[in-house]
């Protein structure tokens, strides 16, 4: 008779063996602080113009270096589920806005740090949040007033190269001034009449070799590939596009086909060629300059291209043919069949270059309908064209976010010190428990201006009691200057330092909801990991819980 020896009694007796379960301040509360706290230091140090860059290799063995957190976290395999929620908030942002990732992190990290000591001076978790949440409330309350600046017209290439320079500044300090050109460049390029910006409209090339200031916008596509026939160059040009091979039809059926003489055999080849040629020709007849194709282009239908001088180009991504048809406002046709008029597309020009060893075709359009314009990269490493396409990618999301609102706030730190500030004084008005909490919220905004002197190499507490001193005089657009100058503060709106309005809003109130949501766990409670997974699992009851893979 085998021994039952009973599981132990409480929470564990209801859960499967290998689970896990943790409960209370100790177990729970403190460790997801803990846990998030070392999260958003680990990206803190990559926060502004100074921040320092990461070596990450993913999964993968891919290299990544950068200072961008939204491609730190999406390369990352967080373990530990409170840095999960920071994290789902950060990729909320990055869909909302498209920027401001790192100060959804660091500032929720900063409001856990800020929570455990008052958990330690005995507030309970729901006053802290509640105190947070009255905070955040104020806040977006007082940052309307705080704009400095206001783009009314968004095809205004001076006033957008200004509200973008701040947001490629943070990524490619002392290059803003060019990549912002890029940027407004093909921005306004492209939109169209009613202002409603896509961002997957400003497509990127990388090209390696020459330098960044080789780097040029085409409006148009850029594809690094080279042609399929002879010919290269073609103006005004009128293009059709299939997505199958342009090659002899085969049957969908196996069957065979009986030959008795040499004649037959060469009848039957002279069909498949004749027929062949006719569809090229009435390709060639309505006026068809370029045939682009998702498959493979026939030795026999090359042939036939080159005898009526039309340019091939072979797309093998079914995304690139999309792109092309928006491009050149072309129908892609499943079938190789006469196109009609409204199926055609057309290019001022298209043609074959070569940049440095990489032949490229490109696909240009110099008309006021334009759809799509394409960023020609330069640069001497891959890694190094990677971070410029991510300050492009800061800038173009910049962009949309000023066509759907215009507002910006000073930089620098200059609007989160203002906030504190002001949410400082309100938390001395409020008679409860909360206003320790709103207190705190108002130190967490401080961390910014810190985190910025710290990346920078100066003392951090010297230039916020300056800031300070500064903002109680009224002058709320002084925030910390980089550079340092002969001064460590600086007129962030004079200056052209600006953040855009919608990019603080949202980011204050998703790093807030996600620092209440930590706040509000008290239980852990974990599964038995399946057996293909146990080789992921890591120890919960240590802070190494977050596995980067930064080495």
């Amino acid at each position: 008779m085998a021994l039952h020896v009973p599981k132990a009694p409480g929470f564990a007796q209801m859960l499967k063996d290998g689970a896990r379960h943790f409960s209370g301040l100790e177990e729970a509360v403190y460790r997801n602080i803990a846990a998030c706290k070392q999260f958003a230091d680990t990206v803190r140090t990559a926060y502004g113009p100074n921040g320092m860059n990461k070596i990450v290799i993913n999964h993968i063995e891919k290299l990544f270096v950068t200072n961008d957190a939204a491609t730190i976290i999406k390369e990352l395999e967080v373990e530990h589920p409170a840095a999960k929620i920071i994290i789902l908030a950060s990729q909320m942002q990055e869909q909302e806005v498209g920027d401001g990732t790192n100060f959804i992190i660091i500032f929720a990290g900063a409001l856990l740090h800020e929570a455990e000591d008052l958990l330690r001076m005995g507030l309970t978790p729901t006053e802290i949040a509640m105190g947070y949440e009255l905070a955040v409330e104020k806040a977006l309350e007082i940052l309307p007033t705080l704009t400095c600046f206001e783009v009314k017209d968004y095809r205004n290439k001076s006033e957008v190269v200004k509200s973008i320079k701040t947001a490629i500044m943070s990524k490619q300090y002392g290059n803003e001034k060019i990549i912002s050109n890029f940027v407004a460049d093909a921005c306004i390029s492209i939109l169209p009449e009613d202002g409603s910006f896509n961002v997957d409209n400003i497509r990127i090339c990388k090209i390696l070799g020459s330098g960044l200031f080789n780097s040029s916008v085409v409006r148009g596509m850029v594809f690094k590939k080279n042609v399929e026939g002879v010919v290269t160059k073609k103006l005004n040009a009128k293009v059709v596009v299939f997505t199958c091979p342009v090659d002899v039809t085969t049957t969908e059926t196996t069957g065979t086909v009986l030959i008795k003489t040499a004649d037959e055999l060469m009848n039957f080849s002279r069909g498949e060629e004749n027929r062949l040629e006719e569809q090229i020709k009435s390709l060639k007849n309505i006026g068809v300059d370029v045939v682009v194709s998702g498959g493979k282009f026939g030795d026999l239908a090359l042939h036939y291209l080159n005898k009526y001088d039309m340019m091939a180009v072979r797309l093998q991504s079914k995304f690139d043919i999309r792109r092309l048809s928006k491009t050149v406002n072309a129908t892609a046709l499943p079938k190789l069949v006469c196109p009609s008029k409204e199926e055609l597309g057309y290019a001022d020009t298209v043609y074959i270059d070569e940049l440095g060893d990489t032949p490229i075709v490109v696909f240009k359009n110099d008309g006021t309908d334009t759809r799509i314009s394409t960023i020609v990269i330069r640069g001497a490493t891959d890694n190094y064209m990677d971070d410029i396409e991510r300050a492009v990618d800061d800038g173009v999301n910049t962009f949309k976010g000023i066509t759907k609102d215009g507002r910006f706030v000073p930089g620098a730190g200059a609007t989160e010190l203002e906030l504190a500030h002001k949410i400082a004084q309100y938390g001395d008005s409020l008679p409860g428990l909360e206003q320790y909490s709103v207190k705190k919220f108002a130190t967490s905004l401080e961390y910014f201006v810190k985190t910025l002197a710290e990346n920078t190499g100066v003392k951090a507490k010297e230039v916020i009691s300056k800031l300070y001193a500064v903002h109680n005089d009224g002058n709320q657009n002084y925030g910390f200057n980089i550079e340092g100058e002969g001064d460590d503060i600086i007129d962030a709106s004079s200056s052209g330092i600006l953040d855009l309005y919608l990019t603080k809003f949202w980011a204050l109130k998703y790093a807030t909801q996600a620092a209440c949501t930590v706040l509000s766990i008290d239980q852990i409670i974990l599964a038995k990991r399946a057996a293909g997974n146990a080789k992921k699992a890591s120890s919960v009851n240590k802070l190494e819980m977050i596995m980067f893979e930064i080495r």
